[in-house]
């Protein structure tokens, strides 16, 4: 009998855990969304709860206020994408198949989370990155430069900044995402969405990158 009490107790703890995951995830869905659109300043809890269909208190009960959310909310993809990025397992590849790699990676995840780039947009537009500063993205951005340094090592890349050539690809990797709703006006009678055309733009940076980088010598 004890037993038996024992396991149903712990099933229950189980899936409050779980439900509680799921209900903080969900306000972090809506909360991205709105934060994109209107910053920190202009976006609304009770918007946020309609959303993600929950009370308003339990925005406050998980993240204790709209700022707390709101870091919560400009943390989540750097650890996402770091996550991504260490079962890549980079390190272990040449240099020129970790960026192919992690080009087509970090494109697909910007094409897939465009809010997130509108996100960031608000942070450096409003805060200017006083809460992005809190957070670890400068983990995942720095894949890019080990690469890099990695590449000029072992002599397969030219000589360059690491850093700023970091940043430039970056740009390269992030810009197509970002930049959607107005790039879209540019081009009407191409969906600039679909599998064909995100495959082309992927490759086209792929070949800038690596054709900027590589050592002639090689």
């Amino acid at each position: 009998m004890g037993g038996t009490a024992n396991t149903k107790s712990s099933s229950k703890t189980k899936r409050a855990i779980r439900d509680a995951e799921a209900t903080k995830q969900q306000i972090l869905d809506a909360a991205e969304i709105e934060f994109a659109k209107h910053g920190l300043f202009g976006a609304r809890t009770e918007a946020i709860a309609n959303s993600a269909k929950v009370a308003p208190r339990m925005i406050y009960y998980y993240f204790q206020s709209k700022e707390g959310l709101y870091q919560a909310v400009l943390q989540r993809p750097a650890t996402q994408f770091q996550q991504i990025l260490e079962q890549l397992n980079l390190e272990q590849l040449p240099a020129p198949e970790a960026l192919r790699i992690f080009l087509q990676t970090i494109i697909a995840y910007e094409i897939s989370h465009r809010y997130q780039g509108m996100l960031l947009f608000q942070e450096a537009n409003q805060n200017q990155g006083k809460y992005f500063q809190l957070t670890s993205w400068q983990q995942p951005i720095g894949y890019i430069t080990q690469i890099l340094e990695k590449g000029m090592q072992e002599g397969v890349f030219c000589k360059l900044d690491p850093y700023m050539t970091t940043l430039s690809i970056a740009g390269v990797c992030v810009f197509y995402a970002n930049a959607y709703e107005n790039l879209k006006y540019l081009t009407p009678d191409v969906e600039l969405l679909s599998s064909e055309m995100i495959e082309q733009y992927t490759q086209a940076a792929i070949n800038l990158v690596l054709n900027g980088v590589l050592s002639q010598d090689k």
